[in-house]
């Protein structure tokens, strides 16, 4: 009775292999989200917030804040646009049923790769777009929390620690679209995925790239960001600027992609690290081949 019971309590191999093959199948079937339960909840979340942050940037803008507020107002909003991507899931995402600890989390992961690559962006990248594409900061009110290079650039403009907090939102959103198209192209069956991937991954930094060019420089802003060739900045700057993106996104894309990933904060890292230095070195070879606007 009890070799019956025990018989009774393990599938027959056919269901395993029946569960198996309906996997199998749905892994490979075109998707949007990723098979990774922890990674599309955290894809989900970055996309909600998407409208969020750029509503309250719209807001801001429209509403002229930016000409009222001081340099720690220009602080306060930065932090109401980052904190959100941490804050909201650690109070509301509780990841112990998939073996998750909040570190362990896909969410966690992607706000650290995001912090240290938008760090490095941030930091050495910006004095590029000062010297090379013409781009101007302009905020006298802000005197003590600024942040860059000390050697990258010339030294004329600084880059404000406002611009670290709203990159993280930024950043984030561009590299979960980013991903979400590609997976779908990627799962779609199309033949020769292989020789398009990096053509795709090209025309998707492109397009961001030139978007967030169009969109953030515009005239509500224009006495404290702008560049001085704004057409040659679209056409031109924008694949320069998509250097960024080319460096970074196939790295995040495989970020816990699949079904059963689980990096460690080690390994996010170091690929934040390697793109951020990847980014470097297409930004100066461009710079050294091309030269400036």
């Amino acid at each position: 009775m009890t070799d019956t019971a025990s018989r009774q309590a393990v599938p027959p191999a056919s269901e395993n292999q029946g569960v198996q093959q309906r996997e199998d199948e749905a892994s490979r079937a075109p998707r949007w989200f990723s098979e990774n339960p922890s990674k599309a909840w955290g894809e989900k979340f970055f996309l909600a917030y998407s409208p969020i942050w750029m509503a309250m940037m719209g807001l801001v803008m429209v509403l002229g804040i930016n000409d009222r507020v001081g340099e720690w107002g220009f602080l306060a909003i930065g932090l109401a646009v980052a904190l959100p991507l941490v804050l909201v899931p650690a109070l509301i995402r509780d990841e112990s049923s998939l073996g998750r600890r909040w570190y362990q989390t896909y969410w966690f992961k992607a706000n650290l790769y995001i912090g240290i690559f938008n760090f490095v962006a941030n930091y050495f990248a910006s004095e590029y777009f000062f010297d090379v594409l013409g781009m101007v900061y302009n905020y006298p009110a802000i005197e003590i929390f600024n942040f860059d290079s000390a050697l990258v650039g010339t030294g004329e403009q600084q880059v404000p620690v406002m611009m670290y907090l709203l990159t993280q939102a930024y950043f984030m959103t561009y590299h979960t679209t980013a991903v979400i198209v590609l997976r779908r192209l990627r799962t779609s069956g199309i033949p020769g995925m292989s020789a398009l991937w990096p053509v795709l991954v090209v025309v998707v930094a492109y397009a961001w790239a030139w978007m967030e060019t169009r969109m953030m420089a515009n005239p509500m802003i224009a006495d404290q960001f702008y560049y001085r060739e704004m057409g040659r900045m679209l056409a031109y700057g924008s694949m320069f600027y998509a250097t960024y993106f080319i460096a970074s996104f196939p790295i995040f894309y495989h970020l816990d992609e699949t079904r059963t990933a689980d990096w460690s904060l080690t390994k996010t890292a170091g690929a934040a690290c390697a793109a951020g230095m990847l980014m470097l070195n297409w930004l100066d070879f461009a710079t050294k081949f091309f030269g400036p606007l």
